[in-house]
């Protein structure tokens, strides 16, 4: 059967995320004919439910911390935060839900909008359901590229998908502070909104985690770190702990959860409002995968040029979270502008997301990582050295205010002398993250990187630390 086309561009982007967005403007900018295809928001899940919003929540804890840490202004710390002009403030990164700022910008760059749930209905063919429920088909002359990103992921935990929790969109755009806060889940989102919350004036904050500690992808000297903060906070935390069942028997009443704890005994702990972050799954569900051959409801495997590897003719490109690479913003919008500029001609591809994908959990301390750590760099074979520094010891520390901590650690290819990963924990620990990346990305020794100077007074000076750390520790002679 010959399926009607309605219209043709060079290129649809079915998601208008920022990967999405990103996809659709260095095709556009090639010369390319472009649609985009968006059934909510023009700017996706970061712009609306996740990166800015999560961030203003934090803002204001964290501003007061760092207040209350520096000697002559902590006295100036009076009253409580206004969780009122907290939440305006959140609500005004989020565009207050309005995306007419980005499609303003889609605009400005020659790109199409189409309003609609996109799916592929065959080789290069996509079809677009209006919120009227009118079908129309369009043809891609060269690409679809699929950006529609992840949604949380449930766990098989009897009652709880039944009991109205919280997920990382609703804990982000919550309207109330909620009394009594669980929290399942010990990963990114969990720590940050858990923090937030706290700060916010929630009283009784809790974290249950299934590993054996938090941030378990991440070196574990940071979850350690970040567990000592959380519970100076009086967040209580449990790891190793498994989540049985969840019970909300009234609506607009309280949730018990049933815990088995790491020693094996059994508690219930009762929380008006439940945040269910224990990961995320792609949005690939009703997409028409099926039509060209791939399994639904999984990542789509790319490669490099960011094409489907199991589609034949390259013409069907995946990016961001979606191709599950890197789950994280800017990886994904380093992959659209990849794949973007390949669609219109340039030979790109894409590597550093691969090797050195920067990644930070805004919590106070920060996490702030990128590269291999220790034990994955030691599970690809590398003979690895590392360096750590406790980073109260630069100046910059000091000077910052009481009670500043953290560390900082470096995994090194031993037979390059090159660094392959990088972590530091402490406030504004994200800051320090793009020398590392840079580091990485360029393959740069250290004996050349022992003559780049950090400045003094600044935490960057932990670089020049750990580098004699390296010397001293393995014998090296920097010249």
């Amino acid at each position: 059967m010959t399926t009607e086309i309605d219209q043709t561009y060079d290129v649809l982007v079915v998601g208008g995320g920022p990967a999405g967005e990103n996809a659709a403007d260095l095709a556009a900018r090639g010369g390319l004919r472009v649609a985009l295809i968006e059934r909510e928001l023009v700017g996706g899940e970061c712009s609306y439910w996740a990166c800015m919003p999560s961030k203003a929540l934090l803002r204001p804890g964290e501003a007061l911390e760092t207040l209350l840490r520096t000697p002559g202004a902590k006295e100036a710390a009076i009253g409580a935060i206004d969780v009122a002009a907290a939440l305006a403030r959140r609500n005004a990164l989020a565009a207050n839900w309005d995306d007419s700022g980005q499609v303003s910008w889609l605009d400005s760059v020659g790109v199409d909008l189409i309003r609609g749930h996109g799916e592929l209905v065959g080789t290069r063919l996509v079809s677009v359901t209006d919120a009227d429920g009118g079908v129309t088909t369009y043809e891609a002359a060269r690409a679809v590229v699929i950006a529609t990103g992840t949604t949380a992921a449930w766990p098989p935990i009897p009652g709880l998908k039944e009991a109205g929790l919280w997920d990382s969109r609703a804990v982000t755009t919550a309207a109330d502070v909620p009394e009594r806060f669980l929290v399942i889940g010990g990963g990114v989102v969990a720590v940050e909104m858990a923090q937030a919350w706290k700060w916010l004036g929630a009283r009784e904050v809790t974290i249950v985690e299934l590993a054996d500690g938090l941030l378990p992808r991440e070196e574990s000297f940071a979850g350690v770190e970040l567990r000592a903060a959380l519970e100076r906070m009086e967040i209580t935390v449990h790891t190793g702990t498994m989540t049985k069942a969840v019970e909300r028997p009234d609506a607009d009443g309280p949730v018990t959860a049933s815990v088995v704890l790491d020693d094996g005994s059994s508690i219930e702990i009762e929380a008006d409002e439940v945040l269910v972050a224990v990961g995320r799954r792609p949005a690939t569900s009703a997409l028409g995968l099926d039509s060209v051959g791939l399994e639904p409801d999984a990542y789509i495997e790319v490669n490099d040029h960011l094409q489907a590897t199991a589609v034949d003719g390259g013409w069907l490109y995946a990016v961001g979270d979606v191709n599950g690479r890197a789950l994280l913003t800017h990886a994904g919008k380093y992959q659209a502008r990849i794949a973007g500029a390949h669609i219109a001609g340039l030979d790109t591809s894409a590597y550093g997301d691969r090797i050195a994908v920067p990644r930070v959990v805004f919590t106070s301390p920060e996490v702030a990582a990128v590269g291999l750590t220790e034990e994955e760099a030691v599970g690809r074979g590398i003979d690895v050295h590392t360096v750590e520094y406790d980073v109260r010891h630069t100046a910059a520390a000091v000077a910052l205010g009481r009670g500043y901590r953290g560390t900082a650690k470096l995994v090194i290819d031993a037979a390059r002398d090159v660094i392959v990963g990088a972590t530091f924990v402490g406030p504004k620990a994200g800051e320090m993250l793009q020398s590392a990346t840079i580091a990485i990305v360029g393959e740069v020794e250290l004996a050349k990187l022992w003559h780049a100077v950090p400045a003094f007074p600044t935490l960057s000076e932990v670089w020049l630390r750990l580098l004699e750390q390296y010397r001293d520790k393995y014998d090296r002679v920097f010249t």
